[in-house]
C-alpha cells in the first residue's frame, strides 16, 4: 500500500511539474499612495523613465480602480478576489474570515504548480487559513524558488511613495513646486505645491526601484518568461484622493507587459505601447492570474479576468465604496463609467473631510482646513470641508477634478438614473453588508462568515435594510413619517436607519420624531441607542441633551461594551462639541488602547479620545503603560 501511495505522489509531483513548465512567470510591481502621476499617463511633471519604457512596450490600463481608496481593504479585494462589502471586510484595519473552502488567490496558484512570494505587504482584512505564500515577508523572492524551472508568481511592494513619505521633512526638493499642477480642490498655496512636488519627487525614487527589479529580471535570464504588472495601491496620498471614492481616490496607473512568447494569455485588446479604457478593478486581479495559468475562476470571485484563457467579457462599470476610515465612520458607495462618476453617500450628513487624525498630519490638510475656517477658499476648495449630497455626479472629460456636481442637472438625468440603477444592482448582487453596524457584521455572522451571513435572509433580510437606508439616507422631507415608522421595525439594522434618517433631517427630523427617539435611548441595539443619543444631542432640548450625554456616557466603555459602539459612541460625543463637556473625566480615564479588542484597530479609540479632549479644550491625562502579560497574570493570581 505504502508502495502505491508513493507512486501517486510522484505521479502527481510529475504531472504537476509538466504542466507548471507551460506556465508564464507573473511578476507584480506595486507601489503604495499614487494615482497615474507618471510620464506614460500624459504628465508632463513626472520623472518616471522606467515606468514609461514598460509601458511603451506593454498596455496601460486608464479607467483602472482599486475598489477602495485606502490600503486593507484594497489589498483585502485582490487577495480574495471578492469585493469586501460582500465578505465584511470593507472597514479599516477590520478583521473577518472567508467561508470554509473560499480560497486566497496564491493557494490556487500554488496547486496550479507555482512558486508564490511576497515581497512584502500584507495587511489584509481577512483571516489566512492555511499557508497561503510559500515565502511573505522581507526576504521574499522569485529567486528563493528550489527548483529554477518552477514558474513562479512574485510581488514587489514599493513604499517609497507612502503617504507617510510626501510629508516627511527635511525634504531636498528635486521637482519645482513653481511647475506642480495644484488641482482645483486644493488651494493654491506654497506648502500645497511642496507636498505635491515631494509626492512627484517620491514617485521617481519609486521608478528608479522599478528599474533595478526590471533589470535583475533581464540578468537572470527569465524576462521573455515574465509577464509584468505594474499598479499603485490605490488614488495619491494627498488629502481627497486617499481614503475617498472619487475617481481622485480609486484610480491607479496600470500597466501590463506580454512578453511576445505568452501573447496568447493577452487581453484581447493588448497592443504594444497603447492604452484602454476598459473598466478593470482589483476585484479583477485574482481572477485574472488564474485565467493566465489556465484555471477558471472559481464561482465566488465577483471579479472579471481581463486577459488569459477565461477572459471574461469588457464591463461597463467598476464599483468603488468607502467604509470606516480609520476612527471616523461613513458609508460611501460609488460606480465608475467609461466617462461619467457617480457617488452615493448613505451618511450626508458628515463631512467629506472628518478629522482621520493620520490624514491631519500631512501639511497640506492643516493648511487646506485653516484656511478654509479662516473664509479665504473659493466654492470648489470648501467643498471638502463641507457635509455631502446624497448623489454626486461628475464628467470625468470636462471636470477630471470632480468639483461641478450634475446631480441636480436635468440634461444628465439619464445617466444618473443608469448609474443609479447600477449600484443598486450591485449591492444587491453582492448582498453588501454594510448597510449593518460595523459590529453587528459581527455579531449576526457568529457561527459563520459575514459573506455567509450575507446570503441568509433571516439573519441579513438585505432588501428590506436597504430599503430602509436609502429613504434614510435620500434627505426627502416628505419621507419624515415613514422614516419615523423604522424606529418600530424588530430588525436592529432598520432600527438604526430610522434613527440617521432623523439625525440627518436635523431640527426636523427630531421635531418629528422626537418621542420615538427617546424610546430608542433604551433600545436593545447599543448603535441605536448612539444614533438616537446624537440627534437628541445635536437638536434637542435641555433635557433631550442631558438623556443624550447620560446615554453616550454609558456607552462609551469599549472595555464594558466593546470597541465598536465605543467608537460609536466617540463620534457623536464629539459631534456634540461642547454639549458633552460633562464627559471630560470619563473620557480622561478611558484606555486609549483597550486590550480585549484586535490590535489591528484598538488605537483607534484613543485616536477619538485625544481628538475631542482637544476640541473640548481639556487636557489629555497621562495613561499608565500597558502591563506586560506576565504581570498581568500575577495580578490575576493575586
Amino acid at each position: 500500500m505504502k508502495n502505491v501511495i508513493r507512486f501517486l505522489a510522484l505521479l502527481f509531483t510529475s504531472v504537476t511539474a509538466t504542466q507548471a513548465a507551460d506556465l508564464p512567470n507573473v511578476l507584480w510591481l506595486t507601489s503604495e499612495d499614487n494615482g497615474p502621476h507618471l510620464g506614460c499617463y500624459g504628465d508632463e511633471y513626472a520623472t518616471t523613465p522606467n515606468l514609461d519604457a514598460l509601458a511603451a512596450k506593454g498596455m496601460i490600463y486608464t479607467r483602472a480602480i482599486s475598489n477602495a481608496p485606502v490600503c486593507a481593504p484594497a489589498r483585502t479585494t485582490i487577495i480574495s478576489g471578492m469585493y469586501p462589502p460582500s465578505t465584511g471586510s470593507e472597514h479599516m484595519r477590520s478583521m473577518t474570515s472567508l467561508p470554509a473552502g473560499y480560497k486566497m488567490y496564491p493557494a490556487y496558484l500554488r496547486e496550479l504548480g507555482y512558486y508564490c512570494t511576497n515581497k512584502s505587504k500584507e495587511d489584509y482584512n481577512l483571516r489566512k487559513e492555511g499557508e497561503v505564500w510559500n515565502e511573505s515577508g522581507g526576504k521574499g523572492h522569485w529567486k528563493n524558488r528550489p527548483d529554477k524551472k518552477q514558474p513562479f508568481f512574485a510581488i514587489f511592494n514599493y513604499t517609497v511613495c507612502h503617504e507617510s513619505r510626501i510629508r516627511k521633512r527635511p525634504h531636498t526638493q528635486v521637482h519645482d513646486p513653481a511647475k506642480v499642477r495644484v488641482p482645483a480642490y486644493h488651494p493654491d498655496h506654497p506648502e500645497v505645491r511642496k507636498d505635491w512636488a515631494q509626492y512627484h519627487d517620491k514617485l521617481t525614487e519609486m521608478d528608479r526601484q522599478v528599474g533595478a527589479q526590471l533589470k535583475e529580471l533581464e540578468a537572470a535570464g527569465v524576462a521573455d518568461d515574465t509577464i509584468i504588472f505594474y499598479y499603485g495601491d490605490h488614488g495619491s496620498g494627498m488629502p481627497r484622493s486617499k481614503r475617498w471614492p472619487f475617481f481622485s481616490g480609486l484610480n491607479v496607473p496600470l500597466i501590463v507587459h506580454v512578453p511576445e512568447k505568452w501573447k496568447h494569455l493577452a487581453a484581447s485588446d493588448y497592443k504594444v505601447g497603447g492604452s484602454s479604457d476598459r473598466r478593470v478593478g482589483f476585484v479583477d486581479l485574482a481572477p485574472t492570474l488564474l485565467s493566465i495559468a489556465g484555471k477558471k475562476p472559481p464561482p465566488h470571485m465577483q471579479g472579471h479576468a481581463f486577459m488569459g484563457k477565461h477572459e471574461a467579457p469588457a464591463q461597463e462599470y467598476g464599483y468603488g465604496f468607502r467604509g470606516r476610515m480609520d476612527e471616523r465612520y461613513d458609508m460611501v458607495r460609488s460606480v465608475v463609467g467609461k466617462r461619467y462618476m457617480y457617488i452615493r453617500n448613505y451618511m450626508p450628513h458628515k463631512l467629506y473631510g472628518q478629522h482621520v487624525g493620520y490624514m491631519f498630519v500631512t501639511t497640506t490638510t492643516q493648511v487646506w482646513k485653516r484656511l478654509y475656517d479662516e473664509g479665504k477658499l473659493n466654492e470648489a476648495q470648501s467643498h471638502f470641508w463641507k457635509t455631502k449630497p446624497a448623489e454626486e455626479l461628475y464628467d470625468l472629460e470636462k471636470d477630471p477634478d470632480e468639483v461641478n456636481n450634475l446631480a441636480g442637472s436635468k440634461k444628465h438625468q439619464k445617466v444618473l438614473d443608469q448609474m443609479r440603477k447600477a449600484h443598486r444592482e450591485h449591492v444587491a448582487k453582492i448582498r453588501d453588508v454594510g448597510f449593518l453596524p460595523e459590529g453587528e457584521i459581527h455579531s449576526r455572522s457568529q457561527g459563520s462568515t459575514p459573506y455567509e451571513m450575507g446570503h441568509d435572509d433571516k439573519k441579513y433580510p438585505f432588501k428590506k435594510i436597504h430599503a430602509a437606508a436609502e429613504m434614510a439616507s435620500s434627505m426627502r422631507s416628505q419621507d419624515l413619517l415613514a422614516i419615523t415608522k423604522l424606529l418600530d421595525d424588530d430588525d436592529s439594522a432598520v432600527r438604526y436607519w430610522g434613527a440617521l434618517g432623523l439625525l440627518m433631517q436635523e431640527k426636523a427630523g427630531v421635531k418629528n420624531g422626537h418621542a420615538k427617539l427617546l424610546e430608542a435611548l433604551n433600545d436593545k441595539s447599543l448603535y441605536v441607542r448612539v444614533i438616537a443619543a446624537e440627534s437628541l444631542g445635536k437638536y434637542g432640548s435641555k433635557e433631550d441633551i442631558a438623556k443624550a450625554v447620560e446615554t453616550l456616557g454609558k456607552t462609551v466603555d469599549p472595555i464594558k461594551n466593546g470597541c465598536f459602539p465605543s467608537m460609536l459612541a466617540m463620534n457623536a460625543i464629539d459631534h456634540l462639541d461642547d454639549k458633552s463637556k460633562s464627559l471630560i473625566p470619563l473620557i480622561q480615564s478611558m484606555p486609549r488602547t483597550p486590550e480585549n479588542v484586535d490590535g489591528r484597530f484598538k488605537g483607534y479609540v484613543g485616536r477619538l479620545v485625544e481628538t475631542t479632549l482637544k476640541e473640548l479644550g481639556a487636557q489629555a491625562k497621562a495613561q499608565p503603560k500597558p502591563k506586560k502579560k506576565k504581570d498581568r497574570e500575577k495580578d490575576q493570581k493575586k
